[in-house]
């Protein structure tokens, strides 16, 4: 086992985690860069940040969420976390009946302006809040709207190949990289048929599809920020517009216009 696959050692001592109330609240500000190694928690997770764009990687995919999502995350996950600009997270934690109400699997969700504002009232609750007055219709409402809320594609494979994982990072760092899968497999000492093999088998993408959809994570990242669609678009590789908007469209089901902070 690779030392970046070992197991990740829990994080204890948190009150969320042991408070016996369905749900607790989690506040806490990060600065530009600020990254949580690798770990896991012993209770789902949705995060979520009022500002700034979480990078989130778990050991099968890396997930860009941008303000207005959330990243629900089951119980005993492996994730880290790094920030890019500063991120004001306002996260939950969920006790293990309550946490029926999310996705079995790490999942960008939609976070709708009724689920955003009642985040923000639990993180005002006391810790063990009153499960008979606002606190226990607060969280039955998040609950609900938990529930509800619409996943979204946020998601790019992680490749777990050593060849594949140096490309990854390299198209990471240069999103607008236009080598073609030869210079690449060249590059990593690897041939395009065996790039292009491992691709499909430890993502399930071709690298074509693969590198669009890392762009177009990429991207959201940007138009998160303020970034125009414009010089979002050319950022990632795109020289058309109207073509960067349809793949946009095509993978989230709104805009780039619309996805921009």
């Amino acid at each position: 086992m690779s030392p970046d696959r070992q197991k990740p050692a829990p994080i204890r001592g948190l009150p969320q985690e042991a408070v016996d109330r369905p749900l607790a609240a989690f506040a806490r500000d990060y600065a530009e860069g600020e990254e949580v190694p690798r770990h896991t928690h012993g209770r789902a997770q949705l995060l979520y940040a009022t500002s700034g764009v979480m990078r989130i990687t778990t050991d099968e995919a890396g997930f860009i969420v941008p303000p207005l999502h959330a990243l629900w995350m089951p119980a005993g996950a492996p994730h880290q976390v790094r920030t890019q600009g500063g991120v004001a997270m306002r996260a939950l934690f969920l006790r293990a009946d309550a946490a029926a109400a999310g996705p079995g699997t790490p999942t960008v969700l939609a976070i709708s302006a009724l689920l955003r504002e009642l985040i923000l009232a639990a993180c005002a609750e006391p810790l063990e809040w009153d499960q008979a007055g606002r606190g226990g219709h607060l969280a039955a409402l998040i609950l609900d709207e938990i529930a509800r809320a619409p996943a979204l594609p946020f998601r790019v494979p992680e490749p777990h190949d050593p060849r594949l994982r140096r490309l990854a990072a390299a198209l990471r760092a240069e999103p607008a990289s236009a080598r073609r899968l030869e210079e690449w497999a060249e590059l990593v000492g690897a041939s395009p048929r065996t790039l292009e093999r491992r691709f499909r088998l430890e993502t399930g993408l071709s690298f074509a599809r693969w590198r669009q959809t890392l762009r177009l994570a990429e991207a959201a990242a940007l138009l998160a920020g303020g970034e125009t669609p414009a010089r979002a678009a050319a950022a990632v590789g795109y020289a058309s517009a109207p073509a960067f908007g349809a793949a946009f469209r095509a993978s989230f089901g709104l805009t780039p216009g619309a996805a921009r902070g």
